[in-house]
């Protein structure tokens, strides 16, 4: 399962990666929103951990081109704001799937995007090997 963290803080993107590796993950970190654009354009992607508060660039940006350009990949938000605390980024990201404090365990957080990675991989596997 292919994952990218867009985190603006590479301490915390770390240590979100380890323990998604751990699950089987294949993990790419980027600290700014072009960067994920980047990355988006050019990758396939399972699941992108995105915080909604970047430090360079604009998430909303970012959740909008994935949404465009890989509107199978499953997003996971994360902030440490009040920011849509509401529930409204359901609304706004049609492949948002969760919405999580920065401060989640980051065994709960891989647990989160362990089980959305794998349910992309799955109907991927299933969209190009029909039985």
């Amino acid at each position: 399962m292919r994952i990218l963290i867009v985190q603006s803080n590479a301490d915390l993107a770390w240590l979100w990666a380890r323990h998604l590796e751990r699950l089987g993950g294949s993990v790419q970190h980027v600290q700014s929103g072009e960067a994920a654009l980047q990355i988006i354009a050019s990758q396939q992607l399972e699941v992108i951990v995105l915080d909604l508060v970047l430090t360079e660039g604009s998430a909303l940006t970012v959740a909008d081109f994935a949404n465009f350009n890989q509107p199978k990949a499953n997003m996971v938000f994360v902030t440490d704001t009040t920011f849509s605390s509401d529930g409204s980024i359901f609304a706004h990201c049609a492949n948002a799937r969760a919405f999580m404090e920065t401060a989640t365990p980051p065994d709960d957080l891989a647990a989160i995007v362990h089980h959305y990675g794998m349910n992309a991989s799955r109907a991927h596997v299933e969209l190009h090997n029909p039985e």
